[in-house]
């Protein structure tokens, strides 16, 4: 054999080699979920569902507390939430909570054990903010978490941080780069598969909840509003939530049509709410945290932790592959009292919602980008109005109090614009029918803390 042919023949073998390391090796199960011809077919791997299993086991529920004897908050000082629990329920509740986040600390990890009242630990003012926060996902989003909802072990599953997390990408040098604005490309991470794409796919999605958009419904360029750089962080986001929860795009989604909902499984409708969930969750519970982190436990950019769909699911289609915890926990299932009020629960002192024909005017509570039930009733009239006017839009503007700092506000306004956007949206109204309008300054934006300033306007024109 000569020299070239042993070179060729050494090149063929790396190149084989090449390609083979792209595939899985075999057995591979698959499981068809959709119609023959739709390519609806969930194709798993053995060896990684095996490895799954073991992190996705839900630990066994503490055993009941009586409800009877003195409440909590009658006993305890500072108990500004699950204050309406009796004080069995309440230390019943505390020892699920060590098991679920910092079973080696202890109790200590939170609290001052000579002093239960002090907040000085970041950790119990964060730990405090993280139940209102999951009594909000189990009451208010169903259509994602349904009954089965959620406890701190979804996401923790015993340590005191969970491990899929994210933080804002570390703003690109420009000088090394003529060429431009990279937009995180050509820098393959984990993230996206190693793909060449955005790969920060959680700040415009899972932070400023941007538009999800790829395909039109005419031929190029009409009726098309997608740009390729939006089209490729979209496919950026897809790729995380394919690897979060261990699924093909056609657990959601039909390959005839990947942007028909006639023909998408009832998979995509729980998702869309599960993004607007997230996003709720970084906007209104753990950016508002942001001071209380000390330094070592914030991002590059001085951000907090965020979360992404991984943090819950963790390679599972459904998070602990279903285990309904929180069944277990009652407390967890719906706002509870203490000294302060929950935002959920504060709710009911917000001024009524205006519900007009042309008009609606939405008000929210302090630091939340959350719709309230009772004022999301609102709309009615203004949906209704667009049904029988094809021809009309919808104008959304949101405004906010001036009692905090400048920067957040405007993006808590911005935040509040987006929930009501995709309310309308929800309600069967067309995208290119919901126009966001940046609000004037007005007199109730500069009076100080008035709870007609936190409201979001709607007008039909």
């Amino acid at each position: 054999m000569t020299a070239y042919s042993r070179l060729l023949s050494f090149a063929s073998v790396l190149a084989a080699s090449l390609l083979l390391a792209g595939c899985e090796r075999p057995p591979i199960d698959s499981v068809q979920t959709g119609y023959r011809g739709t390519g609806m077919v969930q194709v798993y791997n053995p060896r990684t569902v095996a490895d799954q299993i073991p992190v996705n086991q839900p630990l066994a529920a503490q055993p009941a507390a009586s409800p009877d004897g003195p409440r909590a908050k009658d006993v305890y000082k500072n108990l500004q939430v699950l204050g309406d629990l009796s004080v069995g329920e309440l230390t019943r509740h505390m020892t699920a909570i060590t098991a679920w986040v910092a079973p080696k600390e202890g109790c200590a990890y939170c609290h001052n054990l000579t002093n239960l009242a002090d907040d000085s630990k970041y950790t119990k003012v964060v730990a405090r903010r993280m139940v209102q926060m999951t009594q909000n996902l189990n009451s208010k989003w169903k259509n994602h978490v349904a009954d089965t909802g959620v406890t701190c072990y979804t996401c923790h599953r015993g340590e005191p941080v969970p491990q899929q997390l994210w933080f804002g990408p570390v703003a690109q040098q420009d000088a090394p780069y003529f060429i431009g604005n990279r937009n995180g490309q050509n820098a393959p991470a984990r993230t996206v598969g190693l793909a060449s794409l955005p790969n920060d796919p959680f700040t415009p999605y899972l932070k400023k909840t941007s538009d999800i958009r790829i395909a039109g419904t005419t031929a190029l360029p009409t009726g098309h509003e997608a740009s390729i750089q939006q089209t490729e962080g979209t496919y950026g986001l897809m790729i995380h939530m394919s690897n979060a929860l261990g699924v093909n795009c056609t657990f959601c989604h039909n390959t005839r049509s990947f942007g028909n909902w006639d023909e998408s499984s009832p998979q995509r409708t729980t998702a869309w709410h599960g993004l607007r969930m997230v996003g709720e969750i970084n906007n209104s519970y753990l950016e508002p945290l942001t001071g209380t982190f000390p330094a070592a436990r914030r991002g590059p950019t001085g951000d907090v932790a965020k979360a992404n769909c991984a943090t819950c699911h963790q390679g599972a289609y459904k998070p602990l592959y279903g285990a309904a915890m929180a069944k277990d926990h009652p407390e967890l299932l719906a706002p509870t009292g203490g000294v302060a009020a929950t935002p959920a629960a504060a709710t009911g002192t917000l001024p009524a919602p205006v519900a007009e024909a042309l008009r609606s005017v939405l008000y929210f509570d302090v630091g939340s980008a959350a719709l309230a039930q009772s004022q999301s009733i609102g709309m009615s009239k203004v949906i209704a109005s667009l049904a029988a006017t094809p021809g009309a839009k919808a104008t959304i503007s949101g405004y906010h109090s001036a009692a905090g700092t400048l920067a957040q506000n405007q993006e808590l306004a911005k935040q509040r614009a987006f929930v009501v956007r995709d309310a309308l949206l929800a309600a069967g109204v067309a995208e290119p029918r919901v126009v966001l309008s940046k609000p004037q300054q007005t007199e109730a934006n500069v009076s100080g803390e008035d709870p007609s300033a936190r409201r979001v306007e709607v007008t039909v024109k």
